[in-house]
């Protein structure tokens, strides 16, 4: 199996660059097309744990636009092969000592790279 296959680790981190500038944008278009439309698709966020792409669409429509910028640090992103991939970084929001945590299972499916699986966390420093 090819661990970061030069092309496909470009690939994957154009999606997550779309995906985080969606995220601090509000993008909930953008966001909803990056998540696999499938009931199978799961979202454990700081507060909630969404099973199903409807679950995840309507907490993406509820959320609050404001305060959602952020800063990345220690990104990794991994793919292996040619169609699977994780992406994992530490956030920091404005305001917050928390460190968040993000997880993310990327899979390369017909329509493009979608988020399969995906986890956020806050702990203190």
């Amino acid at each position: 199996m090819d661990i970061n296959r030069p092309e496909v680790l470009a690939d994957v981190t154009a999606a997550f660059a779309r995906y985080e500038d969606a995220l601090v944008h509000n993008k909930v278009e953008v966001l909803d097309e990056l998540f696999w439309d499938s009931a199978r698709t799961v979202r454990y966020g700081i507060g909630e744990n969404l099973v199903g792409i409807e679950a995840i669409r309507a907490f993406r429509v509820a959320r609050p636009a404001a305060g959602l910028a952020r800063q990345l640090v220690n990104t990794v992103i991994t793919t292996y092969g040619l169609d699977a991939a994780t992406a994992m970084t530490e956030f920091r929001r404005e305001g917050s000592a928390k460190i968040g945590r993000q997880s993310q299972t990327w899979v390369r499916l017909p329509q493009g790279w979608r988020v399969v699986a995906a986890h956020v966390s806050l702990i203190d420093p």
